[in-house]
């Protein structure tokens, strides 16, 4: 870890206060879900969807029906609330995963995850890549310090676990992606986690989507479901980076600007 990485601090107070956002958010994805149903539309295969730390399958819901209006066969991690990766965690949910690989005719999988849910998804694509279609994650801080966000201590309270060991849980080092085709969708405007810590260093199948919203509203923020959409229609096997033209370059920006 670079000595930048080490000093990088978790966002200010303000950013805090304005995760309040997340409601209007909310209410933006429902107001606009007409207009979103033209995003591209999926194949049927299956989509796993894994919260973020504190929150249960009833925050994905809104995603979770969108994809599946989209085409897509929508699940939920089915394990409660998510409260840091506890005994047994990691094999459930690896069981999760081979239930759906098979119970879909061994179709593979593509994995999203808000936050703690992304890194999760991130870690199980590395231990059963031939089943995983790719990944997505929702302001998911897997690089940098562990401490570089406003809830480190919610994890090790929730968890019972110090958030500095969480960096090789179930597959080794989070920052290095999974073999499939992974997005980091993040904002600079993230009042949880830093945002430098969501960024992947990018290759042919690795990249970064930037919106601007909210932590919170991530999973229910109209740009951010666009483009988990867009990403899931990517044919398997011909999956190509996120193309921002047109308009989409006044909602998306370019996340590599000083």
């Amino acid at each position: 870890m670079t000595a930048a990485a080490e000093t990088l601090r978790p966002p200010s107070r303000t950013l805090l206060f304005l995760e309040g956002r997340a409601v209007q958010e909310l209410g933006a994805f429902m107001l606009l879900r007409p207009w979103l149903s033209a995003a591209p539309r999926g194949d049927g295969h299956p989509v796993l969807v894994l919260p973020g730390l504190l929150a249960s399958d009833l925050s994905t819901q809104p995603l979770r029906s969108f994809l599946k209006a989209q085409g897509y066969a929508t699940h939920g991690w089915k394990q409660g609330r998510n409260l840091g990766l506890r005994p047994g965690i990691e094999g459930a949910m690896l069981d999760r995963v081979d239930d759906l690989y098979e119970r879909h005719g061994r179709r593979k999988i593509s994995l999203v995850g808000w936050s703690l849910g992304g890194i999760y998804a991130r870690q199980l694509a590395k231990r059963c890549p031939e089943k995983v279609r790719s990944v997505i994650s929702l302001g998911s801080p897997f690089t940098g310090s562990p401490k570089a966000t406003n809830a480190w201590r919610v994890y090790e309270f929730a968890s019972g676990q110090s958030v500095e060991d969480s960096d090789h849980h179930i597959a080794g080092p989070l920052a290095d992606p999974p073999p499939v085709p992974t997005t980091s969708i993040f904002s600079r405007t993230d009042g949880i986690c830093a945002w430098q810590t969501c960024l992947n260093v990018e290759d042919e199948q690795v990249e970064n989507i930037e919106v601007y919203g909210s932590h919170c509203g991530l999973g229910h923020h109209p740009a951010a479901v666009y483009a988990v959409a867009d990403r899931l229609s990517q044919p398997e096997g011909q999956w190509k980076r996120f193309d921002r033209s047109g308009w989409k370059s006044f909602v998306f920006p370019d996340w590599r600007r000083a």
